[in-house]
């Protein structure tokens, strides 16, 4: 079984970690390996899978529009979203899904977030839309720096949701940050989080955000990067086997390596 993550800049993923963990916990022969592509790259091991060389592959920034674009099949929610984020070999052809709403659900169930707040989504690309697909029977906000972009989403995806002015924030809700803020260590608005009954952190890495930080300190509850990360590496790996993933040896994967 021969997979891949796809994207720009690729290398410092943890997905070959987790999966690999998976594949052998499994005794499933095969690879997985993190692969830097262009437009043209994305072209070329989209051939791949259809003809069998590839079982399927991940796709990470800045590559997951064009991923839908490509693929030859979309499955819910990829089709509302035009995003994708795995690519699955089915008879041939290219079946595009988006795992990103099974890994924010696995996020916000494995650390309690609230299940009766309002939700602040920041941001509008292809993460804001598979966020908002993922929540949509909850009471919706959207903030993003370009409100046009926040607009034209939710009439896209036809979900209700108001927009809420970039750096202001929801009195109680849990905040998703679908946005890279806090990649370089920057900090989500200081008057988004006050307002916050938790956050949802999208952006992984081994340390946390200064937005965690920062919530855990007011001990509200947050679901990190990497939650989400496992909780889409999971569904991937369904799509690829048909089989159940060892959630456990998944997270050994990154502890080893903390």
């Amino acid at each position: 079984m021969q997979l891949a993550v796809l994207g720009d800049p690729v290398s410092r993923s943890k997905s070959p970690l987790i999966h690999t963990a998976a594949l052998d916990s499994a005794n499933i022969p095969g690879r997985y390996r993190a692969i830097c592509v262009d437009e043209r790259g994305m072209h070329r091991v989209a051939k791949w899978i259809r003809s069998g060389r590839m079982t399927g592959a991940n796709i990470t920034m800045p590559h997951k529009g064009l991923a839908a674009e490509l693929a030859d099949t979309l499955v819910p929610p990829a089709h509302r979203s035009r995003s994708v984020n795995t690519w699955v070999h089915r008879d041939g052809r290219l079946e595009g899904h988006s795992t990103d709403g099974d890994g924010l659900l696995y996020a916000w169930r494995r650390n309690d977030l609230p299940v009766d707040s309002s939700v602040l989504v920041l941001g509008s690309g292809g993460v804001a839309a598979a966020a908002l697909l993922a929540l949509e029977d909850r009471d919706l906000h959207v903030s993003a720096r370009s409100p046009e972009k926040a607009r034209r989403l939710i009439e896209a995806l036809g979900i209700r949701a108001s927009l809420c002015p970039w750096g202001s924030g929801i009195t109680g809700a849990t905040v998703v940050n679908a946005t890279p803020i806090g990649s370089a260590g920057e900090v989500i608005e200081s008057r988004v989080l006050d307002l916050a009954s938790g956050l949802l952190e999208m952006v992984y890495g081994f340390a946390p955000t200064p937005s965690e930080v920062i919530m855990r300190a007011r001990g509200a509850p947050v679901a990190a990067g990497i939650d989400m990360l496992i909780g889409q590496a999971m569904a991937s790996f369904r799509l690829w086997t048909g089989r159940e993933p060892d959630e456990s040896a998944m997270w050994s994967s990154i502890a080893q390596r903390g």
